[in-house]
């Protein structure tokens, strides 16, 4: 789960770590009743999920209260395009009015989980303010990474040999430590998966603050954090996973032609790896779980007929905690609720599959049964190109 701007900083502000005044507003009279607050100039930042803001126009530097004004109208409602976003963009229903500060350097710093290591890893730059795959790319010598012992968690003295290996004056390094502490302490304590300080700045007056900032959550430890699960904004997210999150399935929306449900996260990608492999294109990744039952095959066939770009359906389906027979009647009742036409092939292997068949065969609808995976996938890219 991904945060807003604000939101991040409200949460490093927690743990420590110096950020520039803001104020977060949803109408052109809070946008300037913030600016009056704050004093100017200011900079007007867009609240959306994607990066590349401010090449997209979504953040602005602006000296007078008419230019807050002006541009909190024209962007508030708008939808932001960035070269995250696709065509479609992002809409924008709340902006960041934040203080102008006078900036001497930029900086990098990121904290994640490395994986390869498994272990959480500091990531620190001194070339703050681009695209830090762009750094990795052009000059891989100024990605500096630190790997922090899990049992001891991050140490001062790390801290400070990042910074002076970044180029920071001592003053700065000092500042430092406080805020890699913070950013590993809000990572480990509210379970995310990144938090990215990008830039890092050194104001005119040797201030070491979080200019823009960038968090991530594990979806799967929210339970544990109710307040941050309340930041959720279903409006950044496409319609259809979210209505899956909402429902307890785990769906994905892709640019093809055959809708897939599967029960299971590997088997789901395998399925998609075959129809590719046989020439078709997955419109979504779908995975209904370990427990399927009659009225989650509703939702999920519901799910995927949502979108129009759908022209046959795929259904394999893992017998193993829940029966084959469960599945079978939940597909019928399925297609019958939702009075579908378009073409369903479905592969059934697992506990009662026998049975399973049976009731498809003896269903009477547009249903295609197939015995293993790749004559099911052939079979659904064929149905597909009708």
């Amino acid at each position: 789960m991904n945060l807003h701007e604000y939101q991040a900083k409200e949460l490093l502000q927690q743990f420590g770590v110096a950020v520039p005044k803001g104020i977060k507003v949803t109408s052109q009279q809070e946008a300037v009743e913030a600016a009056k607050e704050l004093g100017g100039p200011w900079v007007v930042k867009a609240q959306v999920h994607a990066g590349g803001r401010g090449k997209a126009g979504g953040v602005k530097f602006v000296r007078t209260l008419q230019d807050v004004e002006e541009l909190s109208g024209r962007l508030l409602g708008s939808t932001l395009v960035t070269h995250q976003t696709g065509p479609e963009g992002v809409p924008i229903h709340a902006l960041l009015i934040q203080d102008g500060v006078d900036i001497t350097k930029e900086y990098y710093l990121s904290c994640l989980v490395d994986r390869s290591k498994k272990r959480i890893i500091l990531i620190g730059s001194s070339e703050g303010g681009m695209d830090i795959e762009e750094v990795a790319a052009k000059t891989p010598e100024k990605i500096l990474t630190l790997t922090i012992d899990p049992t001891a968690g991050v140490q001062p003295y790390q801290a400070r040999d990042l910074g002076f290996r970044m180029g920071m004056a001592k003053k700065q390094v000092d500042q430092l430590v406080k805020v890699v502490s913070g950013i590993y302490n809000l990572f480990v304590q509210k379970d995310c998966s990144m938090v990215e300080i990008n830039p890092l700045i050194v104001t005119n007056d040797g201030q070491v603050m979080a200019l823009d900032a960038k968090i991530s959550l594990d979806d799967n430890a929210l339970y544990r954090h109710k307040d941050t699960a309340e930041m959720r904004d279903p409006s950044q997210e496409d319609e259809r996973e979210h209505i899956a999150h909402e429902i307890g399935l785990n769906y994905v929306a892709l640019d093809g032609n055959i809708g897939c449900m599967v029960n299971g996260a590997g088997l789901a990608m395998a399925t998609m790896d075959v129809c590719k492999l046989h020439g078709g294109e997955p419109a979504n990744f779908l995975d209904v779980g370990g427990g399927a039952t009659a009225e989650r095959v509703a939702r999920a066939f519901k799910l995927i007929l949502s979108s129009d770009k759908v022209k046959a359906i795929l259904v394999n389906i893992f017998g193993g905690i829940v029966r084959c027979d469960t599945i079978a009647q939940g597909i019928i009742d399925a297609v019958k609720e939702v009075g579908l036409t378009l073409p369903v092939v479905v592969r059934l292997q697992g506990t009662n599959v026998e049975a399973g068949r049976e009731m498809l065969a003896k269903s009477g609808m547009n249903i295609m049964a197939a015995d293993d995976l790749t004559d099911a996938a052939k079979m659904a890219v064929a149905a597909a190109a009708k």
